[in-house]
């Protein structure tokens, strides 16, 4: 009897040796579609002696494999398509990780060779019509599902050609979802519900891997179905199902010339002129911050936008350091840019049970002796921590809202209890 590794260098040989078969059976003067080349895979299997001592199941992963290294993406392909995966990580040819459940662990599967992976790699970057080369070696992709792709390119890689796979659900999670999760509470979501519907500009802000995005999707299905959205962002991710007027935009890198270049702040002034109710900024990392709370000052209320921070008061740090990156103001003007551009922050964070909860909510307040002004409106507080999970609820401070022109303006009848003030305050 074969032992577990005997068996699996028996399959990895049988698969290399099957699609060599293949290909030499493919005829090069015509290209084969999908159903052919997957009849041909089956005959190929069914006839193989080895293939007698196989179960049904075995077969089908086998002829799915093969045809996945000629259509597909190879051995990423199976898990791409595990909805438990949520990040895949390529260092190298011989080295694959992912996270699943929250934990990362490495899998035995690997490229044939470095050649292959680099196929890989150029398949699904021209796939939406972005380059990756020596002479530029960085990019960001994605798959036809949506999934965020992140290359790195020796020499820049020193292991091989570097890959980052941030998969995402097919079924984009709503804030309900969320409350389900326990990343937040009812109360909570209300909140965020009633001060996205009345045009409240917020801000989510948050660690690598927080959640951020997935948020940002959520809060945007509470924007009203009559508005025109114009989304904007590096590489498309959002999945805004409830606006039917809706347009998205994303950024494009410059062309082997050097020219050609979108970013993020061209299709931001762009996007002043088609008539946007709101605009969402998937993420500033630069000096389009300076352009996104411009666009939040001229009156398109109601935006959203993510960055990356370990607290709400240090993402008012980050975006300072933005703004003054793509111009040449005094502090304290850009100061009085966020706070009246931004009206809420919404931080997340990953805790080391590594569930994803929402740990903050701030309202600007304005600035005060040249400082922006934050005030807490919910706080996680942590309760204690039973078999590995952490027990804890996002409360609301006592201190009520200060800015509630919005809500009132909107005709929200329950504003009072929404900004926290007592009946007839």
């Amino acid at each position: 009897m074969k032992s577990a590794a005997e068996e699996e260098q028996l399959q990895e040989e049988m698969f290399r040796e099957m699609r060599a078969e293949v290909r030499s059976s493919l005829d090069v003067t015509q290209s084969a579609d999908d159903t052919e080349l997957m009849k041909l895979i089956e005959r190929k299997v069914l006839s193989d002696v080895r293939a007698a001592s196989m179960t049904s199941g075995e077969k089908r992963a086998l002829v799915r494999r093969v045809y996945d290294s000629f259509r597909g993406l190879d051995i990423l392909q199976p898990l791409v398509d595990d909805k438990t995966v949520t990040e895949i990580m390529i260092n190298g040819h011989t080295e694959i990780f992912i996270e699943r459940h929250g934990e990362v662990r490495r899998v035995p599967q690997t490229f044939e060779s470095k050649e292959k992976l680099e196929d890989i790699v150029q398949t699904i970057v021209s796939g939406v019509n972005r380059v990756v080369n020596e002479s530029s070696p960085i990019v960001d992709a994605r798959l036809k599902d949506g999934s965020r792709v992140n290359v790195v390119l020796p020499p820049i890689a020193l292991k091989g050609p570097t890959m980052t796979i941030r998969k995402f659900p097919e079924k984009p999670m709503t804030m309900n979802d969320l409350v389900g999760r326990g990343a937040l509470d009812t109360d909570a979501a209300d909140f965020l519900k009633t001060l996205v519907r009345s045009r409240y500009n917020i801000f989510i802000s948050g660690g690598t891997g927080s959640g951020k995005t997935t948020f940002l999707n959520a809060l945007s299905q509470y924007i009203p179905p009559d508005e025109r959205v114009i989304t904007i962002e590096d590489s498309a991710e959002l999945q805004i199902v409830t606006v039917p007027n809706l347009v998205s935009l994303e950024t494009r890198n410059a062309n082997v010339e050097g020219k050609g270049e979108i970013s993020i702040r061209d299709l931001i002034r762009s996007s002043l002129r088609m008539r946007p109710n709101r605009i969402v900024v998937g993420e500033v990392r630069g000096a389009e911050a300076l352009d996104m709370l411009q666009a939040m000052n001229t009156g398109h209320d109601g935006s959203l936008s993510t960055g990356h921070a370990n607290s709400a008061k240090d993402m008012l740090s980050r975006l300072e350091t933005m703004v003054l990156s793509g111009a040449d103001l005094p502090v304290e003007v850009v100061r009085q840019q966020i706070s009246s551009a931004i009206d809420l922050f919404v931080h997340l964070s990953r805790l080391r049970d590594r569930s994803r909860r929402v740990v903050e909510i701030s309202e600007v307040l304005g600035t005060k002796n040249g400082q922006v002004e934050l005030r807490q409106l919910f706080r996680f507080e942590e309760e204690g921590e039973k078999e590995g999970k952490i027990i804890g609820k996002l409360r609301r401070r006592p201190e009520p809202m200060m800015h509630t022109d919005k809500l009132q303006d909107a005709g929200a009848a329950d504003w009072r209890e929404v900004a926290g003030l007592p009946e007839g305050g």
